[in-house]
């Protein structure tokens, strides 16, 4: 039996979907990854591909999953079937993707049957999420009730925010009364960015200031200082911020009051609206960025409206965590559209060069995996291409946490 058990499982638990990742701690190597959809549909869809040993290679299965439970059994068929069963004893603990934990967690957190409880208290502001991370919990506790489940949450890293930034400035009594505060999220991946960002640097995290775009189909700034969240683009919800591929971002609260007296609409239409038929879709009717920039060489001037409009929103949160930060060392892109659309880059730093930011075309034109600057050198700051990690940070907060023990804060950031 290995004496110290070094396999996390990782679990990101949607509505109708899990995605997973096995690592080995020891060296932070993948083991095998995988992805089930349409949980619950007539058809669903396994993909498992293990990444080390004979078995290497992509397997496919297509077959009614009925419900969560019956997904991570399958997961856990397929890893057996590498020898990489959630019997092993290396497996040290599971780590869950938790959207929302509210102020309560601000860190990893060993999943106990009071935090649960109040993961569950957080439904209300993450109706979407939170169910379906509670799901993925209860089911892999299930299967296996002696390891360590570990919650990581998207909005603990940034509870460090400030009052000031976090607070939005309605009645305090009605706000508190129903939770209402910007949270932020996409948390594991700006931490792992801003850290990553410092490493490009040749830096410690406490001695830089970042400025961190995740742009994906979801999209999100934030301002570190010294390795802390100072602020963030998301608020109660991810609608908050940048234009994305298919939510609003920021928009005047009226509309929604407009829109009812108006248009007749109801507030569930209006959510639908601003959450999936707007941002990138809304305006061209594309939320995939390489074929708005293949239309915009075309000549569609909605597909160039659409660019223009996610571009101006990205400086001008650029230029706001500027400010927020007084003094700024990097601003990394990460994410889908952050790491591969060298236009958006370019587009979002063009005419900041008072700031002391500028992209050097030749360098922002290399498609790699790697870490990278894109900035000239005479640039006063830099400019940075940060591949995300989410997973690998869920790892690596899930393994920090059991490794230290039921004597070093078991319990994590309950509060």
């Amino acid at each position: 039996m290995t004496a110290h058990p070094s396999r996390v499982l990782v679990l990101n638990s949607g509505s109708s979907s899990v995605k997973y990742q096995l690592l080995d701690m020891a060296d932070s190597s993948r083991l095998a990854v995988g992805l089930v959809e349409r949980i619950g549909e007539e058809t669903s869809r396994l993909v498992h591909t293990p990444l080390q040993g004979d078995g290497a290679g992509k397997r496919e299965k297509n077959a009614p999953i009925a419900d969560h439970a019956a997904a991570l059994k399958a997961v856990a068929e397929e890893l057996s079937a590498d020898g990489l069963g959630l019997d092993s004893p290396e497996l040290a603990a599971i780590g869950h993707r938790v959207v929302h934990g509210g102020l309560r967690f601000t860190a990893p957190t060993v999943v106990t049957d009071e935090v649960l409880a109040e993961i569950e208290r957080l439904v209300p502001v993450a109706p979407l999420h939170n169910p379906a991370n509670i799901t993925g919990i209860r089911t892999a506790q299930a299967l296996r009730p002696d390891l360590p489940q570990v919650a990581v949450f998207d909005t603990a890293f940034h509870t460090t925010m400030p009052e000031h930034a976090a607070r939005y400035a309605i009645d305090v009594e009605t706000a508190d009364a129903h939770r209402i505060r910007r949270y932020g999220f996409h948390g594991t991946s700006h931490a792992y960015v801003s850290r990553a960002t410092a490493a490009l640097l040749g830096k410690a995290p406490e001695d830089v200031n970042v400025i961190v775009l995740h742009l994906g189909n979801g999209a999100s700034a934030s301002a570190v200082r010294g390795g802390r969240c100072v602020d963030t683009s998301m608020g109660l919800t991810p609608l908050e911020g940048l234009v994305m591929g298919t939510r609003s971002g920021d928009i005047d609260p009226a509309v929604t009051f407009h829109l009812q007296r108006v248009a007749g609409m109801s507030t569930d239409e209006i959510d639908v609206l601003l959450n999936k038929k707007s941002g990138l879709v809304g305006l061209c009717g594309d939320n995939d960025m390489r074929e708005i920039r293949r239309r915009i060489d075309e000549g569609d001037e909605r597909a160039r409206l659409a660019f223009d409009v996610y571009v101006h929103r990205l400086r001008k949160y650029i230029g706001a965590y500027y400010a927020v930060l007084g003094r700024v060392d990097a601003v990394a892109f990460t994410a889908g559209v952050g790491e591969n659309a060298a236009p958006v880059r370019e587009a979002a730093i063009a005419g900041l060069e008072e700031l002391g930011l500028a992209v050097d075309s030749g360098l922002n034109a290399v498609r790699s995996d790697e870490p990278r600057l894109i900035s000239p050198e005479y640039a006063r700051v830099a400019v940075a291409v940060v591949p995300t990690d989410e997973e690998l940070e869920i790892a690596n907060q899930t393994f920090a946490l059991v490794a230290a023990g039921p004597g070093e804060d078991a319990v994590g950031g309950l509060a």
